[in-house]
C-alpha cells in the first residue's frame, strides 16, 4: 500500500513553526546559539548538511567559511567507462539581514563526484564541500542549494551568521565553529560538524571562535563552559502504555533548567587585536550539550558578549545503522521486554550480531525472506533517523516508532500543534488513525519538533498484530 503514501505531506510538519510568547532573556534562552543544520530529508532527493561560520583571517579580513556534507548514496550516477559520475550544481546566496531584499553575493559551483565502486549508490559516506568567501562585516543569511543534474532535484538549506567589524573599537565574539575527529579512522583529521547531531564515533571535539578588538584598558575576561542538559534519550514506549506525565523528561524533551557543568574555564586577554581561541574535549556520553562563551563586556557596549554551540551525541554511526548495538536497539519494538534485556546484555559485538541474525531467522524461517525483511526494517530505522531526529535518535521518537512499525502514513494532517496520521481511507477508523500533539511549541528557544502519540489501551492489539507481520515476514506482502 506504500504506493498511496504522500511523503511530501509527511515532511511538511518539519517546517511548521508555532508562534509562542517568549518571556525572559536568560542565557539558556539566548537566541545567539548555533545548532547546526537539520537533515531536511526528502525521499529521492540529494542529502546534504550545511553550515556557515563567520571568522576573521590572519590578515584581519572577515570571511565566511561554508561547509556542506553531501551523502554519496543519495546522488544519481552515470556510468562512464569504469567510473560512476554524479554531476552537481551548488548555488550559494548571501543575503544582508538588514535588507532581506539585498542579495549581496551569489556563487555557483559545478562539481563532479567520481567513484569506481558500483555500490556507491548505497554508501553512507560523505563528500565534504568547503569554500571560503570574502564578505564585509555584518549579519547574513546564507542559502545553500544543491542540485543533482541527473535528476534535476534540488535541496536547500539556510543558516545565519555574524561577522564583527575588526576596525570597530568594540570587543566582539564571533560565531563558534565546531569540529570533530575520529581517532580510530585510518587518517584522523579535524572536520567541520555541520549538524546538531554528533555520531558517537567522533571521539574528539573542538570549538573555535575569535575575540576581536580586545583593546580595553582592563583585561577582557572570557568564561567558557561545557554543559550537559537533562534530556530524554529513551526509546518510545508501546502504544498501549499510559501517556507521559507532563512533569516527565519524556514529555519535556529537554530541560534547559537542569544542567550539569562538565568543564568550566576562565581566560583573561590583555593583548589587543583578533585572537583565535580553541577548546578541545573528549567525546561525552549520549545526551544534549552546549558549549558557551561569555565575556565581561559591559551592557553599555554594543559588542557580542555571548555565543554558544548546541549539539547532541547520538549513536556511533548516526544516522546510519551499522554496528551490532545499533542493529540490536530498534528490536525493542519487536521483542518482549525480557527478550530485549537478554539481547542487549550481550557485550561482545560478534556475539550480539549473531544473536540479532538468529532473531530474524528464527522468527521468519526462510533465510532469503529474512534478509528482505531485515533490509526493510533497518531502512525504515535510518529513514526515521533522518526525518524525525530531535534531541534523540529519530527512531526513538513516537513518530519514528510509528514509521518503523507501520511505514509512512497514507495521509498527514496538521493543525497548529496537532498532527494526525492515517493508514486508511476511512479517516474515522480508530485502529488506523493516530493523533500526535506537541507539548511545547517549536521556537528558537526550543528548536525541536517534538510530537507525542496519544496512547490508548485499545492499541494493544493494533501494535501486536503489526509486530506479528514483521516476525512472520508477512510485512513484505502487506503493510497493515
Amino acid at each position: 500500500m506504500e504506493s498511496y503514501i504522500n511523503k511530501e505531506r509527511l515532511l511538511q510538519y518539519v517546517f511548521i513553526l508555532s508562534i509562542g510568547l517568549i518571556m525572559g532573556c536568560a542565557k539558556s534562552m539566548n537566541p545567539d546559539i548555533e545548532r547546526g543544520s537539520d537533515y531536511n530529508f526528502r525521499d529521492g532527493y540529494p542529502e546534504v548538511r550545511f553550515s556557515a561560520i563567520g571568522l576573521i583571517d590572519q590578515q584581519g579580513d572577515p570571511k565566511i567559511d561554508i561547509a556542506a556534507d553531501i551523502v554519496l548514496g543519495s546522488l544519481i550516477y552515470n556510468k562512464e567507462g569504469d567510473k560512476y559520475i554524479s554531476n552537481l550544481t551548488i548555488n550559494v546566496q548571501i543575503i544582508n539581514q538588514t535588507n532581506p531584499d539585498n542579495v549581496i553575493g551569489a556563487k555557483q559551483y559545478e562539481i563532479d563526484i567520481e567513484r569506481e565502486d558500483p555500490d556507491i549508490v548505497y554508501s553512507h559516506q560523505i563528500h565534504t564541500f568547503e569554500r571560503e568567501l570574502d564578505i564585509e562585516p555584518g549579519r547574513y543569511t546564507i542559502n545553500f542549494t544543491l542540485t543533482d543534474k541527473s535528476s534535476d532535484k534540488r535541496i536547500t538549506h539556510s543558516t545565519e551568521t555574524y561577522l564583527p567589524d575588526p576596525e570597530n573599537n568594540v570587543s566582539n565574539l564571533t560565531n563558534i565553529r565546531m569540529e570533530g575527529k575520529n581517532m580510530n579512522s585510518e587518517n584522523p583529521s579535524w572536520s567541520t560538524i555541520t549538524t546538531y547531531d554528533v555520531p558517537g564515533r567522533v571521539d574528539s571535539l573542538k570549538f573555535i571562535f575569535q575575540v576581536t578588538n580586545s583593546n580595553s584598558s582592563e583585561p577582557l575576561t572570557i568564561d567558557s563552559q561545557l554543559l550537559r542538559f537533562d534530556s530524554d534519550t529513551s526509546y518510545a514506549r508501546p502504544m498501549h502504555y499510559n501517556n507521559y506525565s507532563p512533569s516527565s523528561i519524556e514529555y519535556k524533551g529537554v530541560d534547559y533548567d537542569d544542567e550539569e557543568v562538565i568543564q568550566s574555564t576562565q581566560r583573561k586577554l590583555i593583548e589587543s587585536g583578533n585572537v583565535l581561541i580553541e577548546f578541545t574535549f573528549g567525546n561525552q556520553r549520549r545526551g544534549n550539550y552546549r558549549f558557551e562563551v561569555q565575556t565581561n563586556i559591559s551592557s553599555e557596549e554594543s559588542g557580542e558578549a555571548y555565543k554558544a554551540r548546541d549539539y547532541a551525541v547520538k549513536s556511533k554511526n548516526y544516522p546510519a545503522i551499522k554496528s551490532a548495538h545499533e542493529l540490536a536497539q530498534p528490536l525493542i519494538y519487536l521483542m518482549s521486554k525480557k527478550e530485549y534485556e537478554k539481547l542487549i546484555a550481550i557485550n561482545n559485538s560478534d556475539s550480539l550480531k549473531a544473536a540479532v541474525d538468529r532473531f530474524w531467522l528464527k522468527n521468519i524461517g526462510n533465510k532469503s525472506r529474512a534478509k528482505s525483511v531485515l533490509k526493510k526494517f533497518y531502512n525504515r530505522v535510518e529513514e526515521a533517523n533522518k526525518q524525525f531526529s530531535n534531541f534523540k535518535e529519530g527512531w526513538k521518537t513516537d513518530p519514528g516508532m510509528m514509521y518503523v512499525l507501520f511505514g509512512p502514513p497514507w495521509y498527514v494532517d496538521q493543525r497548529l500543534n496537532e498532527m494526525y496520521w492515517s493508514y486508511s481511507y476511512n479517516r474515522s477508523d480508530p485502529d488506523r488513525n493516530f493523533y500526535f500533539f506537541e507539548p511545547r511549541n517549536k521556537t528558537e528557544y526550543f528548536p525541536f519538533t517534538h510530537y507525542i502519540l496519544r496512547r490508548s489501551q485499545s492499541y494493544f492489539n493494533v501494535q501486536y498484530q503489526q509486530v506479528e507481520l514483521w516476525l512472520s515476514g508477512s510485512i513484505m506482502q502487506r503493510s497493515l
